[in-house]
């Protein structure tokens, strides 16, 4: 037997059709090694008409280009920021009802207390805007773009712990190993830019739960739409610099060496991770200019500072990674994902809920407000939120002035902005103790549906055919909330 043909019986589906795509990998590495200026043709990640085996790909009009997302690790309280119940002042410390709490499962955490005193909120609210969107003191410059927000206080989710609950909300599946948002919109879209990554993740806070690259990671899609993560110490991008002692010249030479080289092995073994492998390292010899001048705030007179906060003047804040991302919006970058962590107040909530928002709150708003001025607000969608809310009742001791909350899947908040979404709304609602959902559900499936849908994207349409079975980001699920699109 042809040892080839042999080698296709272990071979998965990428592989085989790698092989039968030999000539186009051809081409393509003479684009990659033609240093005339092309380079269109050197991104494999170009905006294509039709995503691979979609027919009619994308069909639905995109209000949206591009997507950055305000991660907010550790789950936001819902009821002291969003969900105003004003009701529970005149309930605190009585226990919560079994008739409201209806045999939730407990974390860890509090399946061991004898008491869950209700705690009401230590926060005022108002209406802001002309929509009269209810949002808390805590977040004054949120409560400034109000008419630009929709509220969506109807969220539900799975998962009652951080990391499966993160991780449905970024691959739309518990358990690690599917594909990101970002790469799904990576590979269904493509790159709007030539000289940076189409998916671009930054992480700023501390404490509370790891973040791991596999939130941000391709899984079984080809690692070139996988995201790339910036780093606010050294290089921006791992290795991006020359080694000392090899100039620009020699690493060239060595990057046409390298691309002769994986393409011969590429005629030998067919695998398309072969051709991504050139077009990384010639993205990444491309990045070597356009990173460095993307991260110099130089250029960025003193009222963007004053806009965004002074907190943007230092690497790796999340003020400094929002002002980072509208730049990167500028440089039409599909996808960027900001986490920030330290929401995960289980105790102590009023003290530390306060230092989150006032990390935050300014740069949010600033940045859908940047964008605006700038005319990009229309075409890119912006979401705020975590992986879950907190509890009523409290979790430890319940005092005049402080009180924890516990984990609590059952209903959330969360806000969108910008393309496709209608401003100046909220969209579901909840029980007098911000416990059960009492109208409008929306599930982490129909969050996504929706993204996508602001994009153009029908999403039982953007599929990948992985071990037999045609996968998508909302899995076999989801439903678009027309009620928030504009």
């Amino acid at each position: 037997m042809n040892p080839l043909t042999e080698q296709q019986l272990w071979m998965n589906r990428r592989h085989f059709f790698g092989r039968s795509a030999a000539g186009i990998g051809t081409a393509a590495l003479a684009s990659l090694l033609q240093r005339d200026g092309d380079a269109a043709d050197e991104n494999p990640a170009k905006p294509r008409a039709n995503a691979p085996g979609i027919e009619g790909f994308p069909d639905l009009a995109a209000k949206a280009k591009r997507v950055i997302y305000l991660f907010q690790s550790g789950a936001p309280s819902q009821m002291d920021l969003f969900d105003y119940k004003p009701g529970l002042a005149k309930l605190r410390s009585t226990e919560l009802p079994d008739s409201i709490r209806k045999g939730q499962r407990l974390t860890g955490m509090t399946s061991k207390q004898d008491s869950f005193p209700v705690a009401p909120t230590a926060f005022d609210f108002a209406k802001h805007g002309e929509s009269g969107v209810e949002i808390s003191s805590l977040l004054p410059h949120t409560a400034g773009v109000a008419d630009d927000l929709c509220v969506i206080r109807s969220m539900h989710t799975e998962a009652i712990n951080h990391d499966p609950a993160i991780t449905f909300f970024q691959t739309g599946n518990q358990l690690a190993g599917r594909p990101s948002i970002g790469s799904w919109l990576s590979y269904g879209l493509g790159s709007d830019n030539d000289d940076l990554p189409s998916f671009v993740a930054m992480v700023s806070g501390s404490g509370g739960q790891p973040l791991y690259d596999r939130l941000w990671g391709s899984g079984f899609l080809p690692s070139k739409y996988q995201g790339v993560k910036f780093r606010s110490v050294g290089d921006p991008v791992l290795f991006l610099s020359n080694p000392e002692g090899l100039d620009e010249e020699i690493r060239r030479r060595m990057l046409d060496d390298l691309a002769k080289l994986n393409q011969k092995r590429f005629e030998e073994f067919g695998d398309p991770e072969i051709t991504t492998r050139i077009a990384q390292y010639e993205m990444a010899y491309r990045m070597q200019t356009s990173v460095p001048e993307l991260i110099d705030l130089s250029d960025e007179p003193d009222h963007i500072f004053d806009l965004y906060g002074e907190d943007a003047k230092t690497p790796g804040t999340f003020a400094a990674n929002c002002l980072l991302a509208r730049r990167m919006a500028e440089r039409g970058v599909r996808f960027v994902q900001l986490f920030h962590r330290g929401w995960d107040q289980h105790l102590k909530l009023p003290v530390e809920i306060g230092k989150q928002c006032k990390a935050t709150d300014q740069a949010s708003a600033a940045l859908l407000t940047d964008l605006k001025q700038r005319g990009l607000l229309d075409d890119t969608l912006i979401v705020w939120g975590g992986e879950f809310g907190r509890t009523v009742y409290c979790q430890g001791r319940l005092t005049a002035d402080d009180y924890g909350r516990d984990h609590h899947p059952r209903c959330f908040s969360l806000w969108l902005a910008g393309g496709g979404i209608k401003g100046g709304t909220t969209y579901g609602s909840t029980d007098d103790y911000s416990y059960n959902i009492t109208e409008n559900p929306v599930h982490v499936h129909d969050l996504h549906a929706t993204m996508l849908k602001c994009l153009g994207i029908h999403h039982t349409k953007l599929t990948f055919k992985f071990q037999g079975r045609h996968y998508r980001l909302t899995d076999v699920h989801g439903n678009v909330v027309k009620e928030i699109l504009a």
